[in-house]
């Protein structure tokens, strides 16, 4: 098994990115106003400020993931950001029972990604990202 840890931890960290990039980039020019708008309703201040934040942390986060790249800090203000997520949109405790079972999915969904990047902010990247290099 310990021969599969590194490329283990690349697919890991790819597979992570994967859900993170796309969402950032996905809220830029058009999807900002609607990114604004979700985060407005849920009654959280500065809701521009929130989104260009979101952004910046999905992509500039995300990428760092994907390359390996402070991998560790990367992993865990993503965690950080995913338990947010889960915590002020899809608290499922809180929604008309028809909308709960969705948001229940969402909220645990989230749980187990911060698992994951949890995880990868305990290990480190492996040997298969710019960390391992610049230790070199």
């Amino acid at each position: 098994m310990n021969a599969l840890q590194n490329p283990l931890a690349l697919i890991g960290r790819l597979l992570l990115a994967y859900v993170f990039i796309p969402a950032g980039f996905s809220k830029l020019g058009a999807g900002f106003g609607g990114t604004v708008g979700y985060i407005a309703s849920k009654g959280l201040p500065m809701p521009e400020v929130l989104a260009a934040l979101a952004i910046v942390v999905e992509i500039g986060a995300g990428v760092a993931l994907l390359v390996g790249y402070k991998t560790r800090w990367a992993a865990l203000l993503l965690a950080l950001f995913t338990l947010s997520a889960a915590l002020f949109f899809h608290n499922y405790w809180g929604v008309p029972a028809d909308q709960q079972l969705m948001q229940q999915l969402m909220f645990s969904k989230n749980l187990g990604i911060a698992g994951g990047l949890l995880a990868l902010a305990a290990f480190g990247a492996g040997v298969l990202g710019l960390d391992a290099r610049r230790q070199a």
